[in-house]
């Protein structure tokens, strides 16, 4: 199983992702994912950085490959203009960009007015986006016309070698079916075999799927469930009301219905290795190709080391056991 390190734009500054980059490669971390958002999930958070100028700037100080966990290409901005965005990260980081997409929510992309429409419809808009974006990769004059996007007279002249993958997020059928359809992968933030096995079944084959979690490092676990209720309780905020809230402030008033032992089976928490290995078999029992782990909190150097000293040694071991 390939072990990634997620760059969480909602909680440190575009100076603190750069740093944590750099920590997770000197670590053995094998990749990187990394978030788009418009707004943090809390306020406490605090950040929000544009992932696109944060992409340029790891791509100068980090050979890892990249992914988008994810990037909304409906609504906010134009599949045209996440097609330019995204084949320039292909040429930054030399090839090693992989264009990680979902059908967003709405604390992100209602900012400019525009209507925020049915989870099936923002499904339709999804598929005619990744078109566009495949269509636009092709180096040519695009004159698209079509339900949802029109495109005139469009060409992008900065391409990589190779266009980008473009793996699909979903946690619905309807969405897990969709990224077998027509995504060169699949992405899930829950260690869930039947997804897993439904991507596959409806067409997705072995192409990879990747997962992620959040970890939070302390000198002890209860300090470590402070950290991450403060900071990360949005996480547990139950049925769809993160997908439909419009604000922080919105979703901050949902989270005083998490307590935090809500959060203990949803985070590895604190020193323990033994607390992180466990949710990594989680994924890899699941079916998981790659898994990448989210640091919570201002302790990501420990969590780095903790991972180079303790976890990925025992993860290859068991590894090679198992071949």
């Amino acid at each position: 199983m390939k072990l990634g390190y997620f760059l969480s734009c909602e909680e440190y500054a575009p100076a603190e992702l750069i740093e944590q980059a750099k920590a997770a490669e000197q670590a053995g971390f094998e990749a990187l994912w990394i978030s788009d958002h418009f707004h943090p999930w809390l306020e406490e958070q605090g950040q929000s950085a544009f992932v696109w100028s944060m992409i340029g700037a790891l791509s100068q100080v980090c050979s890892l490959p990249i992914t988008t966990a994810v990037t909304c290409p409906t609504v906010r901005m134009h599949p045209a203009i996440i097609a330019q965005a995204a084949a320039t990260s292909g040429v930054l980081t030399g090839g090693k960009f992989v264009l990680g997409v979902g059908s967003g929510e709405y604390l992100n992309e209602h900012i400019l007015g525009d209507p925020w429409p049915s989870a099936g419809m923002r499904l339709d808009m999804l598929e005619e986006a990744v078109e566009v974006i495949r269509e636009l990769w092709r180096g040519k004059f695009v004159n698209h016309y079509g339900e949802h996007y029109q495109v005139e007279q469009a060409r992008i002249y900065t391409l990589p070698d190779q266009p980008p993958k473009i793996y699909i997020s979903g946690f619905g059928k309807k969405s897990i079916e969709l990224a077998a359809r027509i995504g060169d992968g699949f992405m899930c933030v829950m260690p869930d075999a039947d997804k897993v096995r439904q991507f596959r079944e409806s067409g997705g084959g072995d192409k990879v799927v990747q997962g992620g979690f959040k970890a939070c490092y302390a000198q002890s676990e209860g300090e470590a469930l402070r950290l991450a209720h403060e900071k990360w309780r949005s996480e547990a905020v139950p049925g769809e009301l993160n997908q439909v809230l419009p604000s922080p402030r919105h979703i901050e008033q949902a989270s005083t219905l998490v307590q935090p032992e809500m959060l203990k089976e949803l985070f590895a928490l604190g020193p323990d290795p033994a607390r992180h290995l466990s949710m990594i078999e989680k994924y890899e029992q699941a079916g998981y190709d790659e898994v990448y782990v989210a640091n919570i909190g201002p302790h990501y150097r420990e969590l780095c080391d903790l991972y180079a000293k303790e976890v990925m040694p025992r993860v290859r071991r068991r590894e090679k056991v198992g071949a």
